[in-house]
């Protein structure tokens, strides 16, 4: 009986093992079977989808809703344009571009989030961002995770000049050079004496304004008899208007965006003041006009040098024209000349890889709207400048 029992307790583990062996092979086989089948799948959760493979992203940051929209729509249109063309052709490297478009609405806090967004879904560099405050919180992330970006509008000096930023590059000149075109038409061409400047207490716009003075008060010809910000956003600006009356100024120079710029000239003509208003590229935009109607004109404000007559910005035009069936906005050639200058450093410099995207920004020329350019160890724009533009039969025609 013993050894009888001791047999069929044998059999019985013996059976159990075998069970536990099949089985177990069983969940290796469904497993690996699984882990085939769910090859690039997008994780659950909303994380990042996988796209069409080996494609080249490409990030395109700025302010695409809210006041400043017409600032950073007509990027994303050149950028668009831009890659459609590419992408016909074949791609870059065998690869095609896709593009990842992010709205910051030109604000600080939500252009460091558009960053980091654009971080964790890989792009291999960025187009953007758009004001100068809202690229300062997000070119410091892009540094960090080894991200280049390229801006077509981004104009304050330190973004360049301070050297903290390697990765990024821009295609249009800094504030330094724009504030001293205003200064120099202030005092030379318009023989004012007596100037006001005004700023929106932002990066772009203070920053510009601060070196408006420093340009005035190292000329000996002019003197600077109020430097005031204001409130972006307010109703009423009637306080420092009536200020600008008070100071007997022959002309204004303000450093900001049109909202804020339509408001203040608006309520100085309204007053019958015909002190000269001199602003910047942030007001040398077709909704200026549209907001300031009649009150626009005679406006003076530094734009990017005309380049209508450049057969590529001929093209670049009419490709806007063909496609959204309406004339471009601020900065589309910048724009439009960015995305071309970073996809043609890809291409040459054959790879995705920042140091030697730097490089090849750094060291071949490319042809563009804005004509032949390059960039130089900040990553300004050799060849790129600003000019100055007056309202007249209610459109900003380039003064000669």
């Amino acid at each position: 009986m013993f050894q009888e029992g001791r047999m069929s307790r044998f059999r019985k583990f013996h059976s159990f093992r075998l069970l536990f062996s099949g089985l177990l092979i069983l969940f290796f086989i469904v497993s690996f079977a699984g882990c085939g089948k769910d090859q690039g799948k997008a994780p659950a959760g909303g994380e990042k989808k996988e796209t069409a493979a080996g494609a080249i992203r490409i990030g395109v940051a700025g302010s695409h809703s809210g006041d400043l929209a017409s600032y950073g729509l007509p990027t994303v249109k050149a950028a668009e344009l831009v890659v459609k063309g590419i992408n016909a052709k074949g791609g870059i490297l065998g690869r095609k571009v896709e593009l990842l478009v992010e709205d910051d609405a030109c604000k600080p806090e939500m252009a460091a989030n558009i960053a980091a967004k654009l971080v964790s879904s890989k792009v291999d560099a960025v187009i953007g961002h758009i004001c100068s405050g809202a690229t300062k919180a997000a070119i410091g992330i892009y540094k960090d995770a080894g991200i280049i970006a390229i801006s077509p509008s981004a104009t304050h000096p330190e973004l360049t000049q301070s050297g903290q930023y390697p990765n990024f590059f821009r295609t249009i000149a800094p504030d330094d050079a724009q504030a001293r075109l205003q200064v120099d038409f202030a005092i030379n061409s318009l023989k004012a004496r007596r100037i006001a400047v005004l700023h929106d207490k932002g990066d772009y716009g203070k920053g510009l304004a601060e070196y408006a003075r420093k340009f005035i008060e190292s000329s000996n010809a002019a003197q600077v008899v109020l430097f005031e910000g204001v409130t972006p956003g307010a109703v009423d600006y009637s306080a420092v208007v009536q200020k600008i009356k008070g100071s007997d100024a022959d002309a204004v120079i303000y450093g900001g965006y049109h909202p804020e710029a339509s408001s203040i000239v608006m309520q100085m003509r309204k007053k019958n003041m015909k002190t000269w208003f001199i602003s910047d590229d942030g007001v040398k935009d077709i909704t200026f006009i549209k907001v300031a109607g009649s009150y626009a004109e005679g406006v003076y404000a530094t734009g990017p040098r005309d380049t209508s007559s450049n057969p590529l910005a001929i093209a670049a035009n009419e490709a806007h024209k063909k496609a959204y069936g309406s004339d471009p906005g601020a900065f589309y050639l910048n724009a439009y000349a960015a995305t071309q200058a970073l996809l043609n450093a890809i291409e040459k410099a054959g790879s995705t890889d920042s140091e030697k995207i730097k490089q090849t920004l750094r060291s071949q020329d490319v042809d563009t709207p804005l004509g032949k350019i390059r960039f130089d160890e900040r990553g300004d724009a050799l060849g790129v400048g600003f000019a100055m533009y007056q309202v007249k039969n209610g459109a900003y025609v380039e003064v000669k």
